[in-house]
């Protein structure tokens, strides 16, 4: 049996113990599985919040999507991706993370969760690049597993392929999430796009060519009213949308609440920063949901990450360390 992971800082009573190497949360894992129920348990759930919300996402290395500007494998690096994240959670503003149950529960294992609104995420199963891409079934989170750890909702992704009869499929089992999250009052973060294959099928590729967004705004509004429609109430239902020109007429296409999400790292992060910025002038827009953009920020995906045991500590990581802190920071100075 491992030894007991001591606390760093005061205790409180009933509070979990806060793991500082990486090692030792493979430990935990393999020895005593159940601490991870006892630290959703023990979380300090976040006080209610009116404003604007940032929340980080963290959920793309489960559907296989790794990269991170030219880095193919960017968020492979586990270590490297944990240190990122907490550095984001502790910058002040950062109200909450968005994962799948293999990250959210290192980062409760981590301490890191405390005060922070959380979202599992749900359907990671169309893997990206994969002939299935549209049939995206709910691989991750369910809503009874969200309720359980005293998680606030759950996020799925929805491709609406036109060519695609999978597309169906995905839709009812959306349709499906959205009313067993509102069951629980818990919120249903869904993430529409209309999506295309970019060539028709072939001997050598049965695909079609890979998978695109269509990040028009004719498209957008298509897609978040479909999305809008799913399930049997929308009470607790919010959208996850691209910024995209015409924002407004996206945001303006239905009543719910909407997230402008991040996308892929920008080229030019000044530009990208000015469309946010804009779009969330909008009544509809509650805040941002941003991964790599600021995990990894442009041009800083190179070498540096600690190394594969430790988890870096306070002041650790050098450049790295000091370069999310800044691109979240901007990204708070936006609400």
């Amino acid at each position: 049996m491992p030894e007991p992971i001591a606390h760093r800082g005061p205790a409180r009573a009933g509070a979990k113990p806060e793991i500082s190497d990486l090692r030792q949360l493979t430990e935990v894992r393999a020895r005593r599985p159940e601490a991870i129920a006892a630290a959703a348990a023990h979380r300090r759930r976040p006080a209610p919040h009116q404003g604007k919300l940032l929340i980080i996402a963290a959920d793309h290395p489960a559907r296989g999507a790794l990269r991170a500007g030219a880095d193919a494998y960017a968020m492979g690096d586990r270590a490297g991706l944990l240190h990122r994240i907490r550095i984001a959670l502790e910058r002040p503003g950062v109200h909450g993370v968005l994962g799948t149950p293999d990250i959210l529960e290192d980062l409760l294992l981590l301490g890191a969760l405390d005060d922070k609104v959380v979202f599992g995420s749900m359907n990671r199963g169309g893997l990206a690049g994969t002939v299935f891409e549209v049939d995206d079934r709910f691989t991750g989170y369910d809503a009874a597993g969200i309720a359980r750890s005293g998680f606030d909702g759950g996020k799925m992704l929805l491709r609406i392929d036109p060519d695609d009869p999978a597309t169906a499929g995905t839709l009812q089992a959306c349709a499906t999430a959205i009313s067993e999250l509102a069951e629980r009052r818990l919120i249903a973060m869904v993430e529409p796009f209309i999506a295309h294959r970019t060539a028709e099928p072939t001997t050598a590729d049965r695909r079609g060519g890979p998978l695109r967004n269509e990040l028009t705004a004719d498209a957008m509004v298509r897609a978040v009213t479909v999305a809008a429609g799913l399930g049997s109430t929308s009470a607790y239902t919010w959208l996850k949308v691209p910024v995209v020109d015409d924002m407004d007429r996206v945001l303006s296409a239905t009543t719910l609440p909407a997230l402008l999400l991040g996308g892929e790292v920008p080229d030019d992060p000044d530009a990208a920063f000015a469309r946010m910025r804009k779009a969330l002038a909008h009544p509809a827009a509650q805040g941002l949901v941003i991964g790599r953009s600021l995990l990894y920020p442009p041009g800083r995906t190179g070498p540096g990450e600690p190394a594969g045991g430790r988890t870096p500590g306070a002041g650790e990581g050098g450049s790295r360390t000091a370069d999310v802190a800044d691109a979240v920071d901007r990204a708070v100075s936006l609400l």
